[in-house]
């Protein structure tokens, strides 16, 4: 029984660790060591059925995102899914997690994870164990310990290569909620009903009391641990408070009972945060966490922003991202007023991968330079064919050029400037631009 942790620390190379070596032009003796301390991982179910493209996430790779996507209790339409787990692929999503609460979870998620085959694919157990609850229990509340392990056991088994646990909440930390006053409450579904239950049994929460066990499944199936912040602020008025760190702590503590075994990890962070605490956030938990890779949901930097929380929450994701965030959540506009359709998903994807190139142009600078510089010398030569095939969504930049007819095979200004372009009125203007830049190809963009 081996695991990708496991397998960097005997010094053996696998498919999946040269494939991201490639991708993130680094060399297999600058990745392994990083494998085998957990600061770098590449989550990788070894029973999915079809071959995967798998990505690495952590120090010093480029940052990825992740798409959500999933059915509702009030809403299953698993074609609609399907639609958005391929435009997710399509527009270059780096995992996909089914948050899918209603209808046969389990047979969306078989679905999903055949839809979505081509990348990384994540779920949330207790969300099975929720809808176990409600079919067969007719309340939530009444799970027994086994429901909650039989879900992450379903989810395992299925091929998923991480799974969501909130296993850093505790009876005594649940106990704390109903005297802390929160703005905003616990936001968090998995938290929410697992505090519920802890208080309703009076017992601990199952994946703390059983974590040991998880961890052995998750090692005989090379799944990673994300380990979930159920107690993640959902207002900015409650960033940071003792509820959200003590978790925190505890949950940096679980990490290195996982790593002992050789199961991957990334820690999951908030949530709604003021723009003044972002960065700080970061260090803080890199701080408890040391170099564990550290996943976020935007974070929200403004509760305002309903109808365009893709845009408020891109900011704080930004920011997250310059000072060493590793994968990021997205968010898109449908944020707390729906679930989202397949054009919000793009919008919501779209608006993190810029994101997260902006993050690397600080972590990363002299790699993620490369696409800028690119940029730039098609944008100086007027190289039209070039500059949209290097955009980040080239069909929606080809549909703005060209909606007053221009087409990009003509070396004309734009309507934006037109006959006073500064590149027609000035050609011999001489700009550097780095000489490895002009050799990128235009599907740099992907």
């Amino acid at each position: 029984m081996s695991t990708q942790m496991l397998s960097a620390r005997r010094g053996v190379a696998t498919d999946e660790m040269r494939q991201v070596a490639r991708d993130e032009d680094v060399t297999l003796e600058w990745l392994l060591p990083k494998m085998a301390s957990g600061s770098i991982i590449i989550p990788s179910n070894n029973v999915r059925p079809q071959k995967i493209h798998n990505v690495g996430i952590g120090k010093g790779l480029k940052t990825k995102v992740n798409v959500n996507i999933g059915t509702s209790t009030l809403n299953v339409d698993l074609p609609g899914e399907i639609e958005k787990a391929r435009v997710a692929v399509k527009y270059h999503a780096d995992t996909i997690m089914d948050l899918s609460d209603g209808g046969d979870v389990g047979e969306i998620r078989r679905t999903l994870l055949e839809a979505a085959a081509p990348i990384t694919f994540g779920t949330v157990p207790i969300y099975e164990a929720y809808n176990h609850g409600i079919s067969v229990h007719k309340n939530p509340l009444n799970l027994t310990e086994d429901d909650y392990l039989n879900a992450f056991e379903n989810n395992v088994k299925d091929g998923v290569d991480y799974t969501t646990v909130h296993c850093g909440i505790t009876k005594d930390i649940a106990k704390r909620i109903l005297q802390v006053r929160r703005h905003g409450g616990v936001v968090s579904k998995g938290g929410t009903i697992t505090a519920a239950w802890m208080l309703k049994h009076d017992k601990e929460n199952p994946y703390l009391t059983h974590y040991d066990y998880m961890i052995e499944i998750a090692k005989k199936y090379d799944v990673t641990f994300s380990l979930g912040d159920a107690l993640r602020p959902g207002s900015i008025l409650d960033s940071h408070d003792e509820l959200q760190v003590q978790e925190m702590i505890n949950i940096s503590r679980l990490a290195k009972r996982a790593h002992e075994q050789g199961v991957q990890v990334m820690i999951e962070g908030p949530g709604h945060v003021p723009l003044n605490e972002v960065a700080a956030n970061v260090r803080l938990a890199k701080s408890l966490i040391g170099d564990v890779p550290y996943y976020v949901l935007g974070p929200l930097v403004t509760d305002v922003a309903s109808g365009h929380d893709h845009i408020a929450s891109a900011i704080g994701a930004a920011v997250s991202a310059s000072e060493g965030v590793d994968l990021l959540c997205y968010l898109t506009p449908s944020e707390h007023l729906a679930l989202p359709n397949a054009e919000e998903v793009k919008a919501g994807l779209i608006a993190y991968r810029i994101a997260a190139h902006a993050g690397d142009l600080v972590k990363i600078r002299e790699k993620a330079i490369k696409w800028d510089a690119a940029m730039t010398e098609a944008r100086r030569t007027l190289d039209w064919e070039r500059q949209l095939a290097l955009s980040i969504d080239p069909e929606e930049a080809a549909r703005i050029h060209g909606r007053t007819g221009q087409h990009p095979g003509n070396n004309v200004p734009c309507t934006m400037c037109g006959g006073a372009c500064v590149y027609m009125m000035l050609p011999q203007q001489k700009i550097y631009t780095p000489a490895d830049a002009i050799s990128v190809e235009p599907d740099m963009a992907v």
